[in-house]
């Protein structure tokens, strides 16, 4: 059970609150080039290779499922697979998450998946992952969230034939042996964008939400990368052993948008897709 200092969880949020399948058919727009596009037209040729889908029916949350086995049961031995004798790793924070796939247009093959969890409607006081696994101890910021407004986003992962090769100064995902030989040079030049798109399916899933703060258990390097690109999570607790060494963190939606603006307006289209996810519905960056 998550420690807090002189708190617990369901004590501090309560008092708070107080205060068949079509491919074709999925709802993100191909992500879009500015008038100064990235280097070598990357986001355009990462939409040519690669589409955003949101996972909604049964058969698409199959696929999530079947990939997180892949890469949590069977490349990297996160979990036991004999916990899951179906080849799907799920749980029960599934039910309450919105779910995207990244898919390779040419194969067909899904390349990554993440989720956002969501509060549990039917039990708001229902711990989130982190809270469950992660010691926290930044109560002061804590104390300032609406729990109504909080997710956790989750379970992201890339397969192993879409990651780039080892010591690739551009990847944000990174393994010891080469991309298959199935793909083009031009292919495995995007791969790198495939986590951030990712992100970009996250931050979507954050507007049409409602989710103002989202938690992430960052692994170091992770927490170094995404920080360079201007995403800078907060560290509310310390490194703890969950799926490898990971820092508790959490990051305010609106902060992170106009963070990497600033810093870095091409991640900035890319994860906002020009700014179009951030009309999916009204957020009112000034509320908290």
């Amino acid at each position: 059970m998550v420690i807090f200092k002189s708190y617990t969880v369901i004590n501090t949020f309560s008092k708070l609150s107080q205060k068949s399948v079509k491919l074709d058919t999925y709802s993100i727009p191909p992500l879009q080039l500015r008038d100064e596009p990235l280097a070598n037209n990357s986001i355009e040729a990462f939409n040519g290779y690669f589409e955003m889908v949101p996972a909604l029916s049964d058969a698409l949350k199959h696929e999530v499922y079947k990939l997180r086995y892949q890469v949590y049961c069977i490349e990297n031995s996160f979990e036991n697979p004999d916990d899951y004798p179906d080849n799907l790793e799920f749980d029960e924070f599934d039910e309450h998450s919105v779910h995207y796939l990244i898919r390779h247009r040419k194969s067909g093959e899904y390349a990554a998946t993440v989720r956002l969890i969501l509060p549990d409607a039917n039990n708001p006081d229902k711990l989130f992952p982190l809270e469950i696994h992660c010691e926290i101890d930044n109560i002061a910021m804590m104390q300032l969230i609406d729990r109504q407004h909080l997710g956790e986003v989750s379970r992201l992962c890339v397969s192993k034939a879409f990651r780039k090769r080892k010591n690739d100064p551009q990847a944000l995902v990174t393994n010891d042996s080469d991309p298959q030989d199935f793909f083009s040079l031009d292919e495995r030049r995007t791969f790198s964008l495939i986590s951030v798109a990712l992100i970009a399916c996250t931050v979507k899933a954050s507007y049409e939400n409602q989710i103002h703060y989202s938690y992430g258990s960052m692994e170091p390097p992770w927490f170094r990368l995404v920080s360079a690109l201007g995403i800078n999570f907060k560290k509310i607790g310390p490194l703890v052993d969950y799926h490898g060494e990971r820092w508790p963190a959490i990051i305010k939606v609106t902060d992170m948008i106009d963070s990497v603006a600033k810093k870095n307006p091409d991640i900035w289209h890319l994860l906002t897709n020009n700014g179009a996810f951030l009309q999916a519905k009204h957020y009112n960056s000034q509320q908290y």
